[in-house]
C-alpha cells in the first residue's frame, strides 16, 4: 500500500516529519510492525511506547532490518534519523488507524461482537462462538486462551488477552479471507484503553461484570468502568453494514455496571439477569456438580436448558450468550440443544484425574471475585476439606492482594500461597501482601496456610496434605503455558505440573 494512502487513514493528522522533505509518500509500504525485531525491507515501522522500554530506541534496528520509514511519539533529538520519521500525538491510536487501512478494513464486512467485563469473558466468548457456529455462521474467534477460525482451534500462547490492533486487523483479515461471517473478540479493559480493538466497527458489546481488577493500571475503579464502557460508545447506530446484522448493547442487570455503562450506550440494550428482572432470564436454576439446569424467560419464548457448564456464574454466563444470539435471530432449538453438548474452556474448572483419591480443579480465578464464585461452586460437593493454591500477579492490582487473601481465609479449609506470575517484583513480599488478608481474617500461617514461591513445591504441598474426598483448586494460571518470573518467561502450565505431582497418590 502507498505510504501516502496509510498516512490518510490516520484519524489525527501527523504532527511532524522529519528525515525528509518533502516525504516520500509515492513510497510502497509492504507491511507494518512495531517490534523493530520484526522489521523487513520496505515495511513502516511504529515506534510503540511500553512498560519497560520505548519503542523510539529501535528505530535504527528497524532501519537496519529495512524499514523505510518510522512514526512515533515527539522526538528530543531528531538529528541523525537514519530515516524519515513521522511525529503524531497519540501512537497506539494511530497504529490502529494504519492496521486497519493496510489490511482493508475487515470489520466492516464482518459482524463483530465485542466480549468485555472482569471475569467470565472467555467463556462467554466461547459460548456465544459455538452458538453462531451451530446456526451455520462460520465464525472467527480470539480470547484470553483460544483463537478458532474455520473449524480450528489452537491455544493463545502470546499472554496477551486482547491482541495488539495490528495483529487483530490481520486475523480480521484471515477471517474474511477464509469466508467467516462473525467475529467474536475478547476486549479487556487495557485493549479497550490502548486503542486495541479501535476500528473493529463492532456490532454487538457485551458485558460479564466490573469487580475489583487491573487498578495497577487504571488507578481507579471508575477508570476502569470507563476503559469497559468504551467498548459500548463504540455501538455506532449510524454505521450500517449492509448485512442486516443488529446493533445491540447486552448488559447485565445483575451487576452494578448496568448502571454505569446505561449511558454510553447509543442502540438498543438487551439486559439478562438471574435476581432481577430482565429481557433475557434465568429462573429454576438447579445446580449440581456435573450439570446445570434453568429456565430462560425471552421476549416472546421460554425453554428449558439444561447444560455441562457448572456453577452460577456460568448460568450468567450463557445468559450473556444466549441474549446475543437472540438478537441475532438465532432460535431457541438451537441455543438449547448446543448448550446441552457444550463443552468448558481449557483452564476453567478443568478436572484433573489421575486416579488420585482426591479431587484436583484447575481454574484461571485469579481476582477476588472469581475464586469466590469457584470456591463457592466447589463448597458444596466437597465431602472432605477444601483447598487452595493461589498467588497474585506481580506488577499488576496490589490492592486485590490482602482481598484475596481474606476470601481464601472464609472460603477454604487450608491454602497455600504462591507465585502467579511475580515479574520483577520480589516474590516473598507478593506473598507477604496475600497473607495479611487472610491473617487479618483470623488465619495463622503454618497452621491454616503456607506461603511457598516456587509454585510447583506449593502445589506439592498441598497434595501432601489432601486425603479421601479432599478437594484441590489450583488457582490463576488456568490455560497459561508459561509462568513470568522477573523478565523471563519460563514454560509452566499448572495442568502438567498437577499430573507430574500426582503420581505418588495414583491407587
Amino acid at each position: 500500500m502507498r505510504l501516502e494512502h496509510l498516512l490518510a487513514a490516520l484519524k489525527q493528522p501527523p504532527l511532524h516529519i522529519y528525515g525528509s522533505d518533502p516525504l516520500p509518500e509515492h513510497t510502497d509500504i509492504l507491511g507494518l510492525a512495531y517490534d523493530s525485531r520484526k522489521a523487513a525491507p520496505g515495511y513502516l515501522f511504529i515506534a510503540v511506547p511500553g512498560v519497560h522500554t520505548d519503542g523510539r530506541r529501535f528505530v535504527s534496528d528497524a532501519a537496519q532490518r529495512g524499514a523505510v520509514v518510522a512514526l512515533g511519539a515527539p522526538l528530543e533529538d531528531p538529528t541523525d534519523l537514519p530515516i524519515p520519521y513521522i511525529e503524531v500525538a497519540d501512537v497506539r491510536a494511530a497504529l490502529a488507524d494504519l492496521a486497519c487501512a493496510f489490511y482493508d478494513y475487515p470489520a466492516q464486512q464482518l459482524c463483530t461482537i465485542g466480549v468485555t467485563g472482569t471475569d467470565g469473558k472467555t467463556t462467554t466468548s466461547n459460548i456465544i462462538s459455538t452458538l453462531f457456529d451451530a446456526a451455520g455462521h462460520n465464525t472467527g474467534l480470539m480470547t484470553t486462551a483460544n483463537f478458532k477460525l474455520n473449524g480450528q482451534e489452537w491455544a493463545n500462547s502470546t499472554r496477551q488477552s486482547t491482541l495488539e490492533a495490528l495483529e487483530i486487523q490481520e486475523f480480521l483479515r484471515k477471517m474474511l479471507d477464509m469466508q467467516a461471517t462473525h467475529a467474536v473478540i475478547e476486549s479487556t479493559s487495557h485493549g479497550l484503553e490502548l486503542h486495541r480493538v479501535r476500528g473493529c466497527a463492532f456490532d454487538v458489546g457485551v458485558v460479564t461484570n466490573i469487580t475489583h481488577e487491573h487498578l495497577d493500571f487504571h488507578k481507579t475503579l471508575d477508570a476502569y468502568r470507563r476503559a469497559k464502557a468504551r467498548l459500548f460508545e463504540m455501538l455506532d447506530p449510524s454505521q450500517d453494514k449492509g448485512k442486516g446484522y443488529r446493533k445491540v448493547a447486552i448488559l447485565n442487570r445483575d451487576d452494578s455496571s448496568y448502571e454505569v455503562l446505561k449511558p454510553y450506550c447509543q442502540v438498543p440494550i438487551l439486559d439478562y439477569g438471574i435476581d432481577t428482572p430482565a429481557a433475557v432470564r434465568a429462573v429454576d436454576l438447579n445446580l449440581q456438580a456435573s450439570r446445570t439446569a434453568f429456565r430462560v424467560i425471552l421476549p416472546d419464548a421460554e425453554c428449558q436448558i439444561d447444560t455441562p457448564l457448572i456453577g452460577r456464574f456460568n448460568v450468567s454466563n450463557c445468559l450473556a450468550a444466549i441474549a446475543t444470539a437472540y438478537s441475532q435471530g438465532i432460535s431457541l432449538e438451537i441455543i438449547a440443544h448446543t448448550l446441552a453438548t457444550i463443552k468448558g474452556v481449557p483452564g476453567r474448572m478443568e478436572h484433573i484425574d489421575e486416579g488420585q483419591p482426591f479431587s484436583v480443579i484447575v481454574d484461571y480465578a485469579h481476582t477476588a471475585d472469581s475464586l469466590h464464585k469457584v470456591l463457592s461452586i466447589l463448597r458444596p460437593v466437597t465431602q472432605g476439606k477444601l483447598m487452595v493454591v493461589f498467588g497474585s500477579a506481580g506488577e499488576r492490582d496490589v490492592q486485590k492482594r490482602p482481598i484475596m487473601g481474606s476470601v481464601a481465609a472464609q472460603m477454604s479449609d487450608f491454602f497455600v500461597i504462591t507465585d502467579e506470575d511475580p515479574r520483577d517484583e520480589d516474590r516473598e513480599s507478593i506473598l507477604r501482601d496475600i497473607a495479611a488478608g487472610s491473617i487479618q481474617a483470623g488465619k495463622q500461617e503454618g497452621k491454616d496456610f503456607l506461603c511457598i514461591a516456587d509454585r510447583r513445591e506449593a502445589i506439592s504441598a498441598a497434595f501432601e496434605r489432601a486425603q479421601h474426598s479432599d478437594t484441590v483448586l489450583l488457582a490463576g494460571k488456568g490455560h497459561e503455558q508459561s509462568i513470568i518470573i522477573g523478565r523471563e518467561k519460563l514454560p509452566w502450565d499448572d495442568r502438567q505440573v498437577a499430573r507430574e505431582e500426582l503420581r505418588p497418590y495414583v491407587q
